[in-house]
C-alpha cells in the first residue's frame, strides 16, 4: 500500500483507543506521541507535524463529545478530521467542460511526465472520452519514443515530430486535428531545476495552448522538497494542480504528499504503481481513511464500475456481507478483480477489512494461479459451484482429468474458497468496535465510511 508503515502505525494507535478503558490525560498524550511518531517516520516536516498535533490536543481539550458518541469515538473522529485537514481538506476533481480540454503536464527531469501523460490518458480513455497524446518535448533523447510507447499502453493516438526542436511548431501542425478529441494530453519538456528558460518555454505554452489544466508532475521520492518545487513551479507557471508520481514503495511518499498540500497547488492525482492504470484521483478523506483501516468505498466504488456492471457489483456485496458467495461468484468476479488490481489494495478500501489481518498469502494469489483456477472451475458441474463444500476426492479427480489441472491446484482453491467464506463469516458476525463506532458517526463521519 501507499505509505503502508504509516498506515500499520497509525491503526495499532486507533487501536489503543479502542481498547483502552479510559480517555484521560495519559492516552491522549501517548496517542499524540505516536501519532508524531508515525508521521516523522513518513519523513513528514517536523514544524507540520507539531503543529497537526497540536490542533488534535487542542481540540480534544476544548470540545465537548457529542450526543450519540462515546469520548473514544469523538477522539477518533478528531484525529481523522485533522489529518483530512492536514492533506488539503476536499478532493479537487477535473471536469471536462469543454472540448479538446487540454491538460498540460509541467515538471523537472525524472519526474515521471512521460509516464504519467500515459497513465492520464488511460484513466479519461476508460471514462469515456476520446483522448490523444501530444509530445512537445523537444530536449531530451526518445521523449517522442517513449511518448508513442506509453500512448500504445493507454491505447490512445499520439502526435509527435522527432526532428523539430521548437515545441510550438509541433503544436501548431497538429492543431486542427487534434480538435477532433474530448480530452489531449501534453507532455512538456524537464530541466535539472526550474531555470529561466524552462519557465519561457512553458509561459509562451501557457499563452499558446491555453491548456484547461496545467499540472505539475513530481516525484514522490523528493520528500520534503516538493514543497519548494511545488511553491517555485505555481509561482512561475501559473499551475492549477499536482500529480505525485512514484508513491510505491516509497518512504519520503508523507513528505511530498504533506509538502504540497500545504502549498497552493492541490494535489489532484496520485501514481500508485507501475502499471498504466495505476493512477487515483487523489481524495483526502479516501487515502486517511485508508491509512486509518476505515475503507474508502468511493475509491473501491469507481475501480468497479469500470469492471463490473452496477447491479452484479451490489449483488455479489449483499451475498457477501451474508456470507453466501460460492464458486459461480469467485468465478464471475476473478476477471473483474484482475482490472481492479491487486487483492491486497482491493481489500484495503473496504471498511473493516484491514482489522481483520488476513494472511499474507491470502491477499498475495499469483496471477497464474487465478487462471488454473478459472481452468479447473470450468470443468465443474454447475451444482459443484454453488456447493463447493460438496466436492469429494472421486470429483476432484473427475475436474483434474476434464482440466488438465493438477489435484493439488484443485485442492488448494477448496481451501482457498474454504478460507474465504470463514473470514466472511468472521466479518459478517463480528464488525468489532471500530464498525460500530462508524455506524454511530451517522452524518457527521463521511457517508462513505458507513457499513
Amino acid at each position: 500500500m501507499v505509505l503502508e508503515k504509516l498506515g500499520d502505525s497509525l491503526k495499532n494507535t486507533l487501536q489503543k483507543i479502542a481498547k483502552s478503558i479510559f480517555v484521560d490525560d495519559k492516552l491522549i498524550n501517548e496517542l499524540i506521541k505516536d501519532i508524531q511518531r508515525a508521521l516523522l517516520q513518513a519523513d513528514v516536516n517536523v514544524q507540520l507535524v507539531f503543529d497537526l498535533t497540536n490542533k488534535i490536543k487542542e481540540r480534544i481539550k476544548k470540545e465537548e463529545t457529542p450526543s450519540g458518541l462515546t469520548k473514544k469515538e469523538h477522539l477518533i473522529n478528531i484525529v481523522y478530521e485533522q489529518l483530512v485537514d492536514f492533506l488539503g481538506k476536499e478532493q479537487q476533481k477535473i471536469e471536462i467542460k469543454e472540448k479538446p480540454f487540454k491538460i498540460m503536464l509541467v515538471g523537472l527531469f525524472g519526474s515521471g511526465k512521460t509516464t504519467t501523460a500515459g497513465k492520464l490518458a488511460k484513466y479519461f480513455a476508460k471514462r469515456g472520452n476520446k483522448v490523444a497524446l501530444l509530445g512537445l518535448d523537444t530536449h531530451r533523447p526518445a521523449a517522442m519514443d517513449q511518448i508513442e510507447q506509453v500512448a500504445k499502453q493507454a491505447n490512445v493516438p499520439s502526435y509527435t515530430k522527432k526532428n523539430e526542436k521548437v515545441p510550438l511548431n509541433i503544436y501548431n501542425e497538429f492543431k486542427d486535428e487534434l480538435n477532433k478529441y474530448d480530452v489531449l494530453i501534453i507532455d512538456t519538456s524537464g530541466r535539472d531545476a526550474l531555470s529561466k528558460d524552462l519557465i519561457e518555454e512553458i509561459e509562451t505554452l501557457n499563452q499558446l495552448i491555453k491548456p484547461n489544466e496545467n499540472l505539475l508532475v513530481i516525484s514522490a521520492d523528493i520528500g520534503q522538497a516538493a514543497q519548494k518545487q511545488a511553491e517555485q513551479f505555481n509561482k512561475s507557471c501559473d499551475i492549477s494542480g499536482v500529480i505525485v508520481s512514484k508513491m510505491d514503495g516509497t518512504a519520503k511518499g508523507g513528505g511530498a504528499l504533506t509538502a504540497c498540500a500545504v502549498s497552493k497547488a492541490p494535489i489532484k492525482f496520485i501514481g500508485v504503481g507501475e502499471k498504466i492504470e495505476d493512477l487515483e484521483h487523489f481524495n483526502p478523506k479516501g487515502f486517511v481513511g485508508r491509512l486509518l483501516g476505515m475503507g474508502d468505498l468511493e475509491a473501491l466504488l469507481e475501480k468497479a464500475k469500470e469492471a463490473i456492471k452496477v447491479e452484479d457489483a451490489e449483488d455479489l456485496g449483499k451475498k457477501f456481507l451474508k456470507g453466501e458467495f460460492n464458486l459461480i461468484d469467485l468465478y464471475e468476479q476473478m476477471s473483474a478483480m484482475k482490472k481492479m488490481g491487486s487483492l491486497k489494495k482491493i481489500v484495503e478500501m473496504v471498511p473493516g477489512f484491514s482489522s481483520l489481518q488476513l494472511p499474507k498469502e491470502m491477499l498475495d494469489v499469483q496471477e497464474e494461479k487465478l487462471e488454473k483456477w478459472k481452468i479447473a472451475m470450468q470443468s465443474m458441474t454447475k451444482e459443484e459451484l454453488e456447493n463447493p463444500d460438496e466436492i469429494t476426492s472421486e470429483r476432484i479427480d473427475r475436474i483434474s482429468k476434464g482440466s488438465g489441472i493438477p489435484t493439488s491446484t484443485i485442492r488448494e482453491l477448496i481451501k482457498q474458497y474454504r478460507q474465504s467464506k470463514k473470514i466472511v463469516k468472521m466479518f459478517k458476525g463480528n464488525q468489532g468496535d471500530m464498525s460500530k463506532m462508524m455506524k454511530k458517526f451517522g452524518g457527521k463521519f463521511p457517508a462513505n465510511f458507513k457499513i
